[in-house]
């Protein structure tokens, strides 16, 4: 399967000029590993399995195990109302809003940035500098104040305001800040030791600047089309290495107990796609009422990312990539192969 894997992912290459790094492995051996193009253009540094990611949503993930320790641990429950572990006001909010509403998107509040609604994420900074995006506070002003989109349950609406929440919650209920919460209690117990919530004005070594590639040729850089540093919605960054430590991590109970690991992978809510669900952070397709897998995404300008856990045969893909399109197609390509060989 590597040599088939590896044909699929030269010929999508070819075809969409991705740039990125790609690792997949079943159990602990690697079935492949490439990567792409370059970290940085100008200088001509290519990426490399150790090359940093931005994986905007993909990290909502971090968000939901950080609650799930916090649930574990007596600190909250997933049926806690919005209103008694946040003290912060929003006039227009329903009342009944849990915990659980927000994980899942049910919660029907509004969306500083609503994909049923908005395409241009890079319209949000006009009139609210990306470079003053620094904390989770600093997006309160963007929804708080807003009315209910939704009725609370009604529906999935995939939500980015609600994981703002969700991790002023964890600073809440742990009394440290979000970024910080999730480094020690996440990025140290899987291994992770390449990630972080980094800021684009003081970037480390060995980090992937994202390209927005123009129609006329020409490219620019991201550093003016997101916030300037990622929180609980969207923005840490990893290597493809750390990511499949992760899954890892999350298959051995290491970060949450079985009985935590078990309730954030249960599917809760259907989305808007046949055959898949949702559960805490985490996509879940199913194949009639077996789980087919884990997984999540991101796209940001100047960022794709789609990492997936296939608990049949216990493959894990990741695939990071410094533009704005690249991901899903290598995904496809990979995941076509398992379906091929495995099912």
């Amino acid at each position: 399967m590597n040599s088939n894997i590896l044909n699929r992912i030269t010929n999508i290459q070819e075809k969409v000029k991705f740039s990125g790094s790609i690792l997949v492995k079943e159990n602990n051996k690697i079935l492949t590993e490439l990567s792409y193009g370059f970290a940085n253009r100008s200088e001509q540094i290519k990426n490399s399995p150790y090359t940093r990611y931005g994986i905007a949503s993909g990290c909502k993930l971090f968000t939901s195990i950080a609650i799930c320790q916090l649930v574990e641990g007596g600190k909250l429950s997933f049926e806690t109302k919005l209103e008694d572990c946040l003290n912060v006001r929003f006039p227009n909010f329903d009342k009944d809003i849990t915990i659980h509403h927000l994980l899942t998107h049910t919660a029907g509040i509004p969306d500083y940035f609503d994909e049923e609604v908005m395409d241009n994420f890079e319209e949000l900074w006009v009139k609210n500098p990306m470079y003053l995006m620094r904390n989770l506070e600093d997006f309160l002003p963007l929804f708080q104040n807003q009315p209910m989109k939704l009725k609370v349950g009604e529906r999935f609406h995939y939500n980015n305001a609600g994981y703002i929440l969700l991790g002023l919650i964890v600073e809440q209920a742990s009394q440290h800040k979000f970024t910080e919460y999730i480094e020690e209690n996440i990025f140290k117990k899987a291994d992770m030791s390449s990630s972080g919530y980094f800021e684009f004005d003081s970037l480390p070594k060995h980090t992937a600047c994202g390209y927005i590639d123009l129609p006329n040729g020409k490219w620019k850089t991201n550093i003016f089309s997101l916030p300037v540093k990622g929180g609980s919605d969207g923005g840490a960054f990893i290597t493809v290495n750390d990511m499949v430590n992760l899954w890892d991590s999350l298959q051995n109970n290491q970060l949450l107990t079985e009985e935590f690991t078990n309730k954030l992978l249960t599917p809760y809510v259907r989305t808007n796609d046949k055959n898949s669900f949702y559960g805490y952070g985490v996509w879940i397709e199913k194949n009639d009422d077996e789980v087919f897998k884990y997984h999540v995404m991101g796209y940001d300008p100047g960022v794709s990312f789609h990492s997936a856990y296939y608990p049949k045969t216990s493959i894990k893909s990741v695939i990071c990539s410094n533009k704005s399109e690249g991901a899903y197609d290598v995904m496809k390509e990979i995941e076509d192969e398992i379906v091929k060989q495995s099912f």
